[in-house]
């Protein structure tokens, strides 16, 4: 299903400013919480639609981008789904980007609270999102690959199931805040009542007590372990592109949400090629008889060799091209092409008879180099494709 246009989204034009965009979200949101509309799938989708085009547009950068090019340009700078993009864009994201911005997440509640009943978020605990880098080889990057990556991180507590109490013991609400998990005070101000919330300081925010912590866990009920993951990466991916696995980052304190995983991408350095863009270029040095009678010679490419058509009297720097042959591209249809620079090799290394010949080829006025007037170099440019 296509994505609506986010300025449509929340009702505003292209030009419209921050506090344009900030107002209009700020209207939706209120009109569409999920706390104001309890199982209501319709307006919990359309809250999760507003915060992701308000989440784009109160941003410069990625403003810029959706601007120029769409859905596509956020996709994590590759333009595929799911990568750094907003694909993954989900309800606690959206209730995060709420509180931050307008609730108790930003440290000061408006009416907010009240009006959304005031409850502890289930989110309070969230647990920390993990990045790693993963180095590909151009190999890897053209066919697409799937690896198995061992991370560390915290994971749950088996002694106490992520309780934090131990064994035999159980959990009690919380007397400071009353299992809330925050602590409200409120004060009057010449721009009226504000409400400061914090989260409590006895409870960290759990809402609940441990009276006697689980020695494994110390109180957190997250543990230290090592967890293997299996992640399938598309063809085409860059340097610099990323991929988020939801709920594969820590394990929040007391049974909180797990955060995410984010995987970055890296290229290892080739012995033959480089990349620009989604073409890949090699030098490849050829004879100057070859260069200068013509003939046929293998080139390397990443899934084999080919054999390519070199023209009589071809120039040291020529490029040839191999359409299709480069790295596919990312989300789309197609692959970039690889481009061959031949270089014309001198010998360092010379027997009687080699030096006898070249010696009467020497001789020739085919061998004299032209005059290197402008013409000569317009020709030369030409034929180097410069």
């Amino acid at each position: 299903m296509d994505k609506k246009d986010y300025y449509e989204v929340l009702g505003i034009s292209r030009s419209a400013d921050d506090n344009d965009i900030k107002s209009a979200y700020r209207k939706l949101a209120m009109k569409y919480h999920p706390d104001r509309n309890p199982g209501d799938k319709t307006a919990e989708e359309n809250f999760k639609e507003a915060t992701e085009a308000y989440e784009v547009l109160k941003d410069p950068q990625k403003r810029q981008m959706y601007d120029q090019f769409g859905h596509a340009g956020l996709s994590g700078g590759g333009g595929f789904e799911g990568f750094g993009g907003f694909g993954g864009f989900d309800l606690s994201d959206a209730l995060r980007a709420f509180m931050r911005d307008f609730g108790s997440g930003g440290g000061f509640d408006f009416g907010f609270g009240d009006f959304f009943g005031g409850g502890r978020s289930e989110r309070r605990n969230r647990g920390e999102d993990l990045k790693i880098r993963v180095a590909l080889t151009l190999e890897e990057i053209a066919e697409g690959v799937e690896k198995k990556i061992k991370v560390a991180r915290l994971g749950t507590c088996d002694d106490c199931n992520g309780s934090g109490a131990a064994p035999g013991h159980s959990l009690s609400t919380c007397p400071e805040c009353r299992g809330q998990g925050q602590v409200r005070t409120i004060s009057k101000t010449f721009l009226g009542t504000v409400q400061q919330v914090r989260t409590c300081s006895r409870c960290r925010g759990a809402g609940e007590i441990i009276a006697q912590p689980c020695h494994a866990c110390r109180g957190e009920g997250r543990v230290r372990e090592m967890n293997t993951v299996k992640v399938k990466i598309p063809a085409g991916v860059s340097a610099g592109n990323y991929m988020t696995l939801e709920n594969h980052g820590n394990v929040g304190i007391n049974r909180g949400q797990p955060g995410n995983l984010i995987i970055i991408f890296d290229e290892k350095e080739h012995d033959r090629f480089t990349r620009q863009g989604d073409n890949i270029v090699c030098q490849m040095p050829i004879s100057f008889t070859l260069a200068a009678l013509g003939g046929e010679v293998m080139i390397p490419t990443l899934n084999g060799s080919r054999k390519i058509k070199i023209p009589s009297g071809t120039q040291s720097g020529r490029v040839f091209r191999l359409k299709g042959k480069g790295i596919p591209h990312l989300n789309s249809y197609g692959s970039g092409d690889e481009l061959i620079q031949v270089m014309v090799w001198t010998t360092t290394k010379l027997s009687s008879e080699d030096k006898r010949i070249l010696s009467q080829l020497n001789q020739s006025t085919s061998f004299v180099p032209p005059r290197t007037d402008k013409s000569f170099l317009q020709k030369l440019k030409e034929s180097l494709g410069i």
